[in-house]
């Protein structure tokens, strides 16, 4: 299914997908995708899977949005605050792509993974502002699909 073709209804659900993110704050569930698009809930969700091996979206066991990638359906250590609304990112590098794909200024919160303490990140004019810390990726990027929740 890796190589699936993506047919319209694919393309409206993704950017369904991610206008939904990008307004709320959290995924679309197929039942509102479905109803939002006039379309059947099998076909969202054959669309949805279609979307997924292609390494569009990362889906639930259920087969609900998990994420798009810089956007997490559920609460994570990487929380991004742009504006009234709040993000969550996979990782520090969807984090710090959330503020670049909004075009907003955004601070994001966490902690260091080694001490575990509570760490401020602030993008301005979309520029990382001077801070203390490193970045720190223990999976190599040419790996994180080998393990796409984990990583």
């Amino acid at each position: 299914m890796a190589d699936a073709v993506l047919n319209e209804l694919d393309l409206r659900v993704r950017a369904l997908v991610y206008d939904h993110f990008m307004a709320t704050g959290h995924a679309p569930s197929v039942a509102g995708l479905s109803s939002e698009l006039s379309a059947a809930p099998d076909d969202v969700r054959a669309a949805v899977a279609r979307l997924a091996a292609q390494r569009q979206l990362v889906l639930q066991p259920s087969g609900e949005v998990l994420m798009a990638n810089p956007f997490s359906a559920v609460p994570t250590p990487f929380v991004v605050q742009a504006g009234e609304r709040s993000y969550w990112g996979n990782c520090i590098w969807d984090a710090l792509g959330i503020p670049s794909m909004l075009g907003a200024d955004a601070t994001i919160t966490t902690a260091c993974p080694d001490c575990g303490d509570a760490m401020q990140l602030t993008i301005e004019g979309g520029r990382l502002a001077p801070g203390q810390g490193i970045v720190h990726f223990a999976v190599p990027a040419r790996k994180w699909w080998e393990d796409i929740v984990y990583s």
